[in-house]
């Protein structure tokens, strides 16, 4: 269960200024180009990047895009991890696997699962995540393997 005093106002407010203005900084833009091509009023980008304006889903998502971020993949470590880990995955290819990951899950889950579906328990979120990264893990170190093979058996035949 998530704790209600995260989800304050002021709170999120200033976590989400914090992602968007890490993007605005990383992105080497300025930021009347930003607001330009975000379609908001520069001082609405300015006191939103300060924590002072709450941004709607659209604008923060328009936002990032104008920064050259992949706008969902943000948003939804924003909204899944929290802003620290946000802000450490922005634009990285991490970042972008989870998106994937995130937007095909729904499907994959049904047509896997089938009526199975609302078999499944919260409480074993956690387990799978951990499962999931372990196979992941055992599938990076398969082609670490393999690609060493393959440099081995270059070095040997040329």
């Amino acid at each position: 269960m998530v704790s209600l005093s995260v989800l304050g106002e002021m709170q999120t407010r200033r976590d989400l200024a914090q992602l968007l203005q890490t993007a605005v900084e990383q992105s080497g833009r300025n930021r009347c180009e930003i607001a330009r091509d975000a379609d908001l009023h520069k001082d609405a980008l300015r006191r939103t990047l300060l924590g002072e304006r709450s941004p709607s889903l659209g604008e923060a998502l328009r936002i990032l895009a104008a920064s050259g971020m992949s706008p969902h993949a943000p948003m939804l470590l924003f909204l899944g991890a929290g802003s620290d880990q946000a802000t450490r995955w922005l634009q990285t290819d991490i970042a972008h696997f989870f998106e994937e990951l995130v937007s095909e899950l729904p499907s994959s889950l049904e047509r896997v699962l089938g009526n199975q579906v609302h078999d499944v328990k919260p409480r074993w979120a956690k387990g799978t995540a951990h499962r999931v990264a372990r196979l992941l893990a055992d599938h990076l170190d398969e082609l670490a393997r393999k690609d060493a093979l393959l440099a081995d058996a270059g070095g040997r035949n040329g």
